[in-house]
């Protein structure tokens, strides 16, 4: 049994802040400028770069990023569109923002994320007549691993769908084409949109907030406006002009923009996304070979695909009392996700338990260990040997 013992509670995921971070939010804080100057726009170049998009719109939240693209992407009344019940409910939430209707798929039992199969055979089995409701798709990169967006491509073209992809869990993580190309999550080389969060315990933290990446411009130029509340001073698009301070609003909008503050802070946590990225993926290792061979289960990474280990998650009988008993010991592990259809709200469209048999099997025995850069070998060394003393 290791001798350490925390002082403080490990946390399943946490924020790192660094001197850099704190002098660049301070500069910011002493500028001109602590909202609608050019931090913001400095930050989007930057995160583009990253994830190797076009484009790049920051806003406030990731939950509003998957609004403004539902938005982008006109769900309306009578829209279908099909998520995993296994994400954050943001995901599903975005829909019924628009009016549209949530149709949730299972998972696959291998990799936890959306079932393509499984939709697959949901939209053959639909009929010819009421197959056009269905508009679209929004796969989530859960924990961190991708989603095979080429494969999600070709369905989606072949029934006319376009594709959100909802990326929040998964920047650097990437996978291999058939081809042999690399694509990294959110890249804009195959789905139409993509979102991501910059939430405290993301890869980049800005307190709050989230982004857009898309390659098409047309998405990039309508979200932007939709941030800002529908307004455009455009001199190409305006229908008059009377002036500098002239300003035109051409739809309903609403006020999602990032403040320069956050956006500065965005900006110095990028320029270590790198290292972090690697720092989990060394932490993954080390819970991987730990648990090799005991009752504690762990999923496979499958071959050609590059986990970003937004989570690391295990599954255990009795989970309660190991959650319980990690709490005891000041291990705060923490639950990825409670199924969305089995919300309340989602309940009162109909979804119910025994619906997505391979999402609430996986629900009941989940349980998401402390994954975060900052995590000392003390501190995972710590937490391993409690998860074995439970099980043992």
């Amino acid at each position: 049994m290791p001798s350490f013992i925390p002082t403080k509670p490990i946390s399943y995921g946490r924020q790192t802040i660094t001197e850099s971070d704190i002098a660049a939010v301070v500069e910011t804080l002493q500028s001109d400028y602590l909202t609608q100057g050019p931090k913001p726009q400095e930050f989007e170049t930057a995160f583009a770069e990253y994830i190797g998009s076009k484009y790049a719109s920051v806003m406030s939240s990731g939950a509003a990023a998957l609004h403004l693209c539902a938005l982008a992407l006109d769900v309306k009344q009578g829209d279908k569109v099909i998520t995993t019940p296994i994400t954050f409910t943001a995901s599903a939430n975005c829909v019924r923002y628009c009016g549209g209707e949530v149709v949730f798929s299972d998972i696959d039992e291998t990799t936890y994320l959306l079932d393509i199969h499984k939709v697959r055979a949901l939209l053959e089995h639909t009929p010819k007549a009421e197959r056009s409701a269905y508009k679209g798709v929004v796969p989530v990169d859960f924990a961190g691993l991708p989603v095979d967006m080429q494969a999600w491509r070709e369905l989606a073209d072949e029934f006319g769908l376009w594709i959100l992809e909802d990326s929040c869990h998964s920047p650097g993580a990437s996978f291999l084409d058939k081809q042999g190309v690399e694509h990294r999550a959110g890249d804009g080389s195959l789905a139409d949109l993509a979102i991501f969060s910059f939430h405290p315990v993301k890869h980049i933290a800005t307190a709050e907030g989230g982004a857009v990446t898309t390659n098409r411009q047309e998405y990039y130029e309508k979200i932007c406006r939709l941030r800002t509340h529908g307004i455009t001073r455009d001199p190409a698009i305006l229908q008059e002009n009377h002036g500098g301070w002239y300003y035109e609003m051409h739809e309903l909008g609403y006020n999602y923009r990032l403040t320069d503050v956050q956006a500065a802070l965005g900006i110095e946590q990028i320029k270590r996304a790198e290292t972090g990225l690697q720092r989990r993926r060394a932490i993954a290792r080390r819970y991987e070979e730990a648990f090799a061979g005991t009752p504690v289960m762990v999923r496979s990474v499958p071959e050609g695909f590059h986990h970003a280990y937004h989570l690391f998650v295990i599954e255990i009988e009795k989970r309660l009392e190991c959650y319980n008993f990690l709490r005891e010991h000041k291990i705060f592990a923490q639950v990825h996700y409670i199924p969305v259809h089995l919300q309340p709200y989602y309940c009162g469209f109909g979804w119910k338990r025994g619906d997505m048999p391979v999402a609430e099997r996986y629900y009941d025995h989940c349980l998401s260990l402390p994954m975060f850069p900052a995590l000392t070998d003390e501190e995972q060394e710590y937490v391993i040997g409690k998860v074995l003393e439970f099980v043992g």
